[in-house]
Parts: structure tokens; C-alpha cells; sequence
């Protein structure tokens, strides 16, 4: 089973990255940091005459490289109780997807698929980072998705990561499953 690591943080080696890395070390995956793509917001444009149109950006790319892998891991900061925009601008996109001719069976190969949320945040997030996961569980569910589990972690400056022994603990566990299936 292959593993993507969809990185929805805007900042490089941040405390998300780091606890995912604790995740996946000695795991094989594909690194996919958002950040460093150009993404353009979804232009809804489902009921117009002409349907939607493709946008010049990288996101038909970063969906084909996704769409190879078994398992996905999504990982982001947590914002307002929710993912980060640049997330949040790549799965919206999905609403593109689900009618482009060149991904006829989107909805059902990725409803094939395994998903895992990394999530750190730095008030409260093993409460404020509920609404997060249920998010994600509804997003997965409409897909026909396995969500498998995930981690939250509190972290608000850089490198406080190190300092959430339960998040770590955590990390650790889920590794050692991946390890497991993979």
C-alpha cells in the first residue's frame, strides 16, 4: 500500500510538519507540501451552460499524483476550528474534480481510499479541533472513505511540538500501524 502526505501548512518546518514527521519516519510516502503549488479557488460553475472550466494552475497535477496512492494522510494546522485555507482550497477543488472528464471515476477510486488527519493547533486543540476532525469525517464519508483515525497535537510557537507528550504518544502508535500495513 502506497501513502501520500498531503501538507496543508503554509509554514515550512512547523510544528503540523513535525508531528507528522513523527508519523511517517521510516515509513515510505510521497511528501506533498500544498504550499508549494499554485491553487486556485474553485469557481463554481456546475449549473452554468458550459459547465467548469480548467483554471492555469497546479492543481489537476498535485489530483493525479494523489489520486496513485492507498492511504492518505492530511495534515494541517488547525484554523478557526477548521483546516488551513490552503487545505481547504484543495479539496474544495474535489467539486471540480467530481465533473472533469478526466477523472471519470474520481468519487469511486477515491472512495477506495484510507484517510488519516494530523492536526495541530495551539488553544485547546484536543477540543477546538473537533469540529476539524468531524469535518474531515463528513468530507470522507461523502466519498465513500475510510477514515482511519488521527492525531491532534498543541503547539502554537515553532518547535513547541516537542513539548505534547500525548500528541507524541500518539504519533508513535500511529506509526507503528502504518509500519504495520504498509
Amino acid at each position: 500500500m502506497s501513502i501520500a502526505v498531503i501538507f496543508g501548512s503554509t509554514r515550512e518546518n512547523g510544528n503540523t510538519e513535525m508531528l507528522t514527521e513523527q508519523v511517517i519516519k521510516g515509513i515510505p510516502v510521497e511528501k506533498i507540501y500544498l504550499r508549494e503549488h499554485n491553487i486556485l479557488p474553485i469557481k463554481d460553475e456546475r449549473h452554468s451552460e458550459h459547465g467548469f472550466q480548467d483554471l492555469d494552475d497546479d492543481y489537476n497535477k498535485l489530483i493525479a499524483q494523489v489520486m496513485k496512492h492507498d492511504i492518505l494522510i492530511f495534515s494541517t494546522p488547525i484554523y478557526w476550528y477548521s483546516m488551513s485555507g490552503t487545505m481547504k482550497l484543495f479539496i474544495d477543488r474535489w467539486s471540480q474534480t467530481l465533473r472533469d472528464q478526466n477523472f471519470p471515476n474520481f468519487r469511486t477510486e477515491l472512495g477506495q481510499k484510507k484517510a488519516y488527519v494530523i492536526a495541530v493547533g495551539g488553544d485547546k486543540p484536543y477540543i477546538k479541533g473537533l469540529p476539524l476532525i468531524q469535518q474531515f469525517q463528513y468530507i470522507f464519508d461523502f466519498f465513500g472513505m475510510t477514515f482511519e483515525g488521527y492525531v491532534i497535537g498543541r503547539a502554537s510557537k515553532p518547535g513547541e511540538m516537542i513539548h505534547d507528550k500525548r500528541a507524541l504518544s500518539s504519533a508513535q502508535q500511529l506509526q507503528q500501524h502504518l509500519k504495520n500495513i504498509v
